[in-house]
């Protein structure tokens, strides 16, 4: 009897690896990269996510047919007011969203059946800092270090090195609850490039800074470009916009209604800055709905 159970406990053992090895090849499979050679870290066509809305109230359509391309060490910037569809927009491109219809591609590799690889090569930066307050700021950086399998040696470099470029070394060794909001971004900000990623989604990464603080965050973020790093950018201020971006789309109620160099927008446009080709075009200032 005893002979027969373990056959059997055996056998559930081989079909729970041949089932592991048969999940780890599926995004191995070359069609998966979709191409790995484009000039492009992200291709996004005709992308539309419509949430079911309950019966008797319209659906709504957050994200409504956008196409754009960010090229490789690039800073893209993607512009709107709350509720255009940026964070949405960035959700389906980090894989916490699934979209209605349309494509987005990461770096050659599809979001819908290549996420095992984007995950690997994609840094985030969320809207919200997402941090354990019991920890210290170098405890919260060293455990998404080892998250991202990094060994100790590494976390170790990167991590000083990231802190002394933010100025946040002494504060790392006090617990995260005392921080105030714009050192848990910046916090924030080394969590999603402790791995050294390619890639860097950074949702609204300097709010609740001060002003120097935040002059200190741009110069840290356009250093990041002489590593080829490509930066996607969603922010409020648009002076942040137009002094980081090498381009910038604009979205408005879930549509992409302009996109270019920021310089070439404003002559486009024949005003004096960005903020002004955006009420130009929408009707409204970016701030309006905060």
């Amino acid at each position: 009897m005893f002979y027969i159970d373990l056959n059997v406990k055996l056998c559930k053992t081989k079909q729970v690896n041949k089932m592991s090895e048969i999940k780890t090849k599926e995004y191995e499979k070359p069609e998966n990269i979709i191409n790995p050679n484009s000039k492009f870290s992200i291709e996004v066509d005709n992308l539309r996510k419509v949430f079911n809305a309950k019966k008797g109230y319209d659906d709504v359509i957050a994200v409504d047919d956008v196409s754009f391309k960010v090229k490789s060490g690039e800073i893209f910037g993607f512009l709107g007011p709350n509720g255009a569809g940026k964070t949405t927009t960035i959700n389906i491109l980090i894989g916490l969203l699934k979209a209605t219809s349309g494509t987005a591609i990461i770096n050659g590799y599809d979001v819908q059946d290549g996420l095992y690889h984007i995950k690997q090569l994609i840094g985030v930066c969320p809207q919200e800092p997402a941090i354990f307050k019991f920890l210290t700021g170098k405890e919260m950086i060293e455990l998404f270090g080892g998250l991202h399998s990094m060994n100790k040696a590494e976390i170790k470099e990167r991590t000083n090195k990231l802190l002394d470029i933010l100025n946040l070394s002494n504060a790392s060794k006090r617990k995260t609850k005392g921080y105030s909001g714009g050192m848990l971004r910046q916090l924030n900000l080394i969590i999603a490039l402790i791995h050294d990623p390619k890639i860097a989604f950074l949702d609204e990464p300097t709010v609740g800074m001060d002003p120097r603080v935040r002059r200190a965050t741009w110069e840290f973020i356009r250093s990041l470009k002489k590593t080829n790093k490509t930066i996607f950018l969603t922010t409020h201020y648009i002076e942040e916009a137009e002094k980081l971006c090498d381009r910038v789309a604009i979205i408005d109620y879930g549509k992409l209604i302009e996109i270019g160099n920021p310089k070439e927008l404003i002559e486009k446009y024949s005003v004096n800055n960005l903020e002004e080709v955006f009420m130009k075009i929408t009707g409204r200032r970016i701030m309006e709905g905060m």
